[in-house]
């Protein structure tokens, strides 16, 4: 049967030769480009609006605001938004206007969407991910957002890197940034509020709360801005969209006007007071304007 070895068993390399490194397939290696087909993209649009918006819907009724700044919009733009929930990819494939939500690509963390072939094609196939690198802006990182956006595809890419680990934001790393910038295309800022009480972090099965998505006008970089003040920019604007929905439009922008917008971090404080300067529910913010009083105990 040593015939039968011989066409089975892969080839032999000669000693003395090198081997031809394998091309890594998985992480953030995966290609994606077949998920820009129309048998894809057809099959994403449909479970877009018969899976994911009636599930969002009944576990979180996303309140929308600002989507009428979207309205004149036309594509390729990157998406930009805060992080705190696995649930902000399904709330934001449903609730970003249609003209650009069904052409939209999801800069996913390869590690968590790409580990093997199979969840990775599940990702691409159904939430349009593509993957990048969280840790570190990579060069094949930039290169398949960038890829995506040539496309003529919309970017939707959390900054802050990972979810939040307590209800507060985190700084903006300059991917977005840098990739809107190489790519001359416009910054749309997002708010998410309330899907850290959907899914927490840590958990793996939703449960019901409301949850808010507040989209700001498109942004561009400005004369001599570089990736890194441009992503500090565009996390001023969502910390002025959080601002919006906690106090209404007129007092964000008084607030803008005389710089005392709130960070999205928050203070720098131990724990418990960062969670009580929250509010009530987790992942939410405090609505009452003015100083905070300590709770009595």
């Amino acid at each position: 049967m040593g015939w039968l070895r011989f066409v089975l068993d892969p080839p032999s390399v000669p000693s003395g030769v090198d081997k031809k490194p394998k091309t890594p397939s998985t992480g953030v290696y995966y290609d994606t480009e077949w998920s820009r087909s129309l048998p894809a993209r057809l099959i994403r649009r449909a479970t877009t609006v018969a899976l994911m918006k009636p599930v969002i819907g009944f576990f979180g009724a996303p309140k929308v605001i600002g989507a009428d700044r979207l309205k004149d919009v036309e594509g390729p733009v990157v998406f930009a938004a805060n992080h705190h929930s696995h649930a902000d990819t399904t709330v934001l494939l449903t609730t970003i206007p249609s003209h650009l939500r069904h052409n939209l690509a999801i800069a996913a963390g390869a590690d968590y969407f790409f580990p093997n072939r199979l969840v990775g094609a599940a990702s691409a196939l159904f939430i349009g991910a593509i993957p990048i690198e969280r840790q570190r802006l990579s060069r094949l990182s930039v290169a398949n957002t960038m890829d995506a956006v040539a496309a003529g595809r919309n970017l939707l890419v959390f900054p802050e890197g990972g979810r939040s680990p307590d209800g507060w934001g985190a700084g903006h790393r300059p991917g977005a940034a840098f990739v809107a910038m190489k790519s001359d295309v416009p910054v749309v800022p997002v708010y998410i509020d309330g899907t850290g009480n959907i899914l927490p972090k840590g958990k793996n099965w939703p449960k019901r709360s409301r949850c808010a998505v507040v989209f700001g006008s498109p942004l561009s970089p400005i004369d001599d801005e570089d990736a890194r003040g441009f992503a500090t920019r565009i996390e001023s604007k969502v910390a002025e969209l959080a601002d919006e929905f906690a106090n209404g439009w007129w007092q964000a922008r008084r607030n803008a006007g005389s710089g005392s917008t709130p960070v999205l971090s928050g203070p720098e404080a131990g724990a418990w007071r960062r969670r009580w300067l929250l509010g009530p529910k987790p992942g939410g913010r405090r609505t009452t304007p003015g100083p905070k009083r300590w709770p009595r105990i």
